[in-house]
């Protein structure tokens, strides 16, 4: 799996980091999403998984 973040489509809800916050995080100054590991072990990905069908400005894409 590869996360990839629109941060220009990111509304900083903060959905993606209440449901997966080993694989994103916020900036500070905006709160745009942020991608920590980008190829997450398999234990992450049904969070990753959620966090992207969840995400209310459609700003994460998964590649599998």
């Amino acid at each position: 799996m590869k996360v990839i973040a629109d941060q220009d489509l990111c509304c900083a809800s903060g959905m993606c980091v209440m449901t997966a916050d080993q694989v994103f995080d916020q900036r500070e100054e905006d709160g745009v999403v942020v991608v920590l590991d980008e190829a997450p072990p398999l234990d992450q990905h049904e969070a990753v998984r959620v966090a992207a069908a969840g995400c209310p400005a459609s700003a994460i894409r998964l590649v599998e």
